[in-house]
């Protein structure tokens, strides 16, 4: 496995210097600029489009951005783009206390009004950069969570089976036999397991000791809502025994 670039070839790289130019402009622009203001402010446009892939110039790639945040708070792309400049090496250290401060001031506008992408953007970046371990370790469960659940939709996608609907006999079988998946680990027997149950009352054992736990639990909610059409959402839709819930209303 390829090691990360250290903070020192990133600094050198010719590529990572031309990522960076006008860097300094736009940081000095977000420094002018008041946070409780840019709750208030939305961002106009004629619709929201998501980006795939950066661009190379900042500010093409920035303009791009902002795409994303057409009907929502200036604050959400101020946040995005302290996220680009720290991605793209600027002032790290810096860049980062000032997100980390806008974290611990707006983490409840931030956990509520972010979509799912920026929030695990938002773990990466303390992953990277915070001094606080045990704050990573807790980010890093929404990460792995994320991840593992776009591995496995995407393979449902590439198998074309998205569309796919459980099978009667094999639910039953689910609830009345071990399913063997890999080294000693049984298959989730849907309905009544009480797996999820429990690794949520870990969850929250663990989050409520930290002041941004909350962002690992509104991740962990949002991958099963009704509406988001994961795993854990159709396993809900399937759920039958009340006393092994794993979400909140």
């Amino acid at each position: 496995m390829k090691a990360p670039r250290s903070k020192l070839a990133s600094f050198l790289s010719l590529n990572q210097h031309r990522k960076r130019l006008g860097a300094a402009d736009i940081a000095n622009r977000l420094d002018q600029l008041n946070w409780d203001k840019l709750r208030d402010s939305i961002i106009d446009g004629d619709k929201l489009e998501y980006t795939y892939g950066s661009d190379k110039d900042l500010q093409t790639h920035l303009a791009n951005l902002k795409r994303e945040f057409v009907g929502h708070s200036e604050l959400e792309y101020y946040h995005a783009t302290l996220i680009v400049l720290i991605r793209r090496g600027f002032k790290v250290d810096e860049e980062f206390k000032k997100f980390e401060q806008l974290w611990y001031e707006h983490k409840e506008f931030l956990i509520q009004k972010l979509n799912t992408r920026w929030l695990i953007s938002a773990c990466d970046t303390f992953i990277d950069h915070s001094d606080d371990d045990y704050l990573k370790s807790l980010l890093m469960n929404a990460v792995i969570l994320v991840n593992t659940i776009k591995m496995q939709e995407s393979e449902r996608y590439l198998t074309a089976t998205e569309n796919a609907k459980a099978d009667d006999s094999r639910y039953s079988s689910l609830q009345n036999e071990r399913l063997a998946l890999f080294d000693g680990i049984a298959g989730f027997a849907v309905g009544t397991d009480d797996t999820l149950r429990n690794m949520r009352w870990r969850l929250d054992k663990l989050t409520q000791s930290h002041p941004l736990g909350g962002l690992l639990i509104e991740i962990f909610e949002r991958v099963q809502k009704p509406n988001a059409d994961t795993v854990y959402s159709r396993f809900r839709a399937l759920h039958t025994r009340d006393k092994t819930a794993w979400w909140t209303e």
